[in-house]
């Protein structure tokens, strides 16, 4: 089929007759029939293209290769070491991350509860478990617990105040000492124990806080300082209070010697002489140190002045005659008589003789 424009113009021509609807299935007319003849063009080589570039290459059928899979493992086959049963194969592991899970979203692996931590309940005491502290240098320590209370047999608590974060084997020696040791001691000055009252426990710090000194029992949560212990009735039991009872203290340093590795009183240095320190520090051959003395009470001050002059007292000058033994001379006497009398001062000064003060030592 061919189409020139003298058969389209003879064909269609512009008349007044000619409707727009006419025109236009005309022109589409065209247009279809010019697309197929290039489309039926390019089937063959054109005349020059030597190397068929022009020419569309027919594409080769694709055809997918059957892959053969392997037959399905018995039933009654052993099963391979490490091989989750089959019921739980579409079941994640609770300890595995799951495929959707992401390996970092796993949770780590807890850590396994030691001896002291099982042994140490609520009904021994209220210490719940912190996490591990890593400080600078060798401060902090593993197995750590905050030691807000301690129970007592009887079910009353006694408070640590402030709460003292402690080693479990160090809360654990504090909660035997006072159940079994201080108790009987209240108990024999007819009240119970009430509250303790914790000096220092945990702080990242060398000795005594000196600059540059070996790290601390406290630096590695191994340590209690005490200064007292309050009883129910309201009475206080000042370690280092020299007006308590002697034997009550003596009694609290034995105790205290027998459980713990270091005890550390007044006399042990100047650091330590309001309180009582206590550790569990391990040391060759299970070496300890217990220093604390205990001290007895103040003696009294004397005065700084002398006691007033009794009214009824002779004067100075009598007072100060002396005596005359037998087989001296009254001439004596009489010429001590006719001396005479230190000249008083005038009433006008205003102002009364003082007193001798004897000349007394200076204290330190």
């Amino acid at each position: 089929m061919s189409f020139s424009l003298p058969d389209f113009r003879r064909k269609w021509s512009c008349r007044g007759y000619m409707s727009a609807g006419a025109a236009m299935v005309t022109a589409a007319l065209g247009l279809s029939l010019l697309l197929a003849e290039r489309a039926e063009a390019r089937k063959y080589p054109a005349p020059l293209d030597i190397f068929g570039l022009g020419t569309p290459r027919p594409r080769a059928a694709a055809h997918t290769a059957r892959i053969p899979l392997p037959r399905p493992r018995p039933d009654e086959a052993p099963k391979a070491p490490g091989e989750a049963p089959p019921e739980a194969e579409g079941k994640s592991s609770p300890d595995k991350p799951g495929a959707d899970k992401p390996a970092e979203a796993a949770s780590p692996p807890q850590k396994p509860v030691s001896a002291c931590r099982l042994a140490l309940t609520e009904e021994i005491a209220i210490a719940p478990s912190i996490a591990d502290i890593r400080g600078p240098g060798a401060c902090g320590g593993e197995d750590l617990v905050r030691l807000e209370a301690i129970v007592l047999p009887d079910k009353r608590k006694v408070t640590v105040k402030p709460a003292a974060i402690l080693r479990c084997t160090m809360a654990s020696a504090i909660a035997d000492w006072l159940r079994k040791d201080m108790v009987p001691l209240a108990t024999s000055l007819g009240s119970t124990i009430g509250e303790l009252d914790n000096f220092d426990s945990f702080e990242c710090r060398g000795r005594n806080r000196v600059a540059g000194a070996m790290l601390s029992e406290h630096g590695k949560a191994n340590a209690l300082d005490v200064r007292g212990i309050k009883l129910a009735n309201g009475q206080s039991i000042g370690l280092t209070d020299r007006t308590m009872p002697r034997e009550v203290r003596e009694r609290v340093l034995h105790s205290v010697c027998t459980r713990f590795s270091t005890v550390l009183g007044p006399g042990s240095d100047w650091y330590h002489e309001d309180h009582i320190h206590l550790d569990l520090a391990q040391r060759r051959n299970d070496y300890r140190i217990c220093q604390w003395n205990v001290w007895d009470p103040l003696p009294q001050i004397a005065p700084l002045l002398p006691a007033e002059r009794p009214e009824e007292a002779p004067p100075r000058e009598v007072a100060a005659k002396p005596e005359t033994k037998p087989g001296e001379k009254e001439g004596a006497d009489d010429e001590a008589e006719k001396a005479p009398a230190p000249a008083e001062k005038p009433a006008a000064e205003g102002s009364k003789s003082q007193p001798h003060r004897p000349a007394t030592k200076k204290r330190r």
